[in-house]
């Protein structure tokens, strides 16, 4: 998968992970398994599959009778962009003011805290 910016809707991101969980998919399976979740009608889930191919963040086959799509766009990266993103928009890129609002607003259990701490030892580690 290419390395890509991913700029996408919170709507095509239920359509993306639809298909980082299983590819390639026709897109009547794709309409199955998002509905599944989603009161949404065939024709929006379409159009969410188009302009995700649109956008480079699906390839599509179209050697078979009925194309199947794919993601083009690696999961962790989007995740990653889409982090950088909130951080940027929300905390003006200060990680630390995000990890300080979440710690000291949300309750953390002994055990992530303990993740916490190990990421934080490896990171400075290096």
């Amino acid at each position: 998968m290419k390395k890509a910016e991913c700029k996408i809707s919170d709507a095509e991101w239920i359509v993306m992970k639809v298909l980082w969980e299983e590819a390639p998919l026709t897109s009547a399976m794709i309409v199955e398994a998002v509905s599944s979740n989603k009161n949404w009608s065939p024709k929006t889930i379409h159009s969410l599959i188009s302009r995700l191919v649109k956008k480079g963040a699906l390839g599509v086959n179209k050697e078979k009778p009925l194309y199947e799509y794919y993601p083009l766009v690696d999961k962790r990266d989007c995740m990653l962009d889409e982090t950088r993103s909130f951080i940027q928009k929300v905390y003006d890129g200060s990680i630390h003011l995000m990890l300080a609002n979440f710690i000291k607003e949300e309750k953390i259990s002994e055990k992530e805290i303990e993740e916490l701490e190990r990421l934080l030892n490896k990171k400075n580690n290096k």
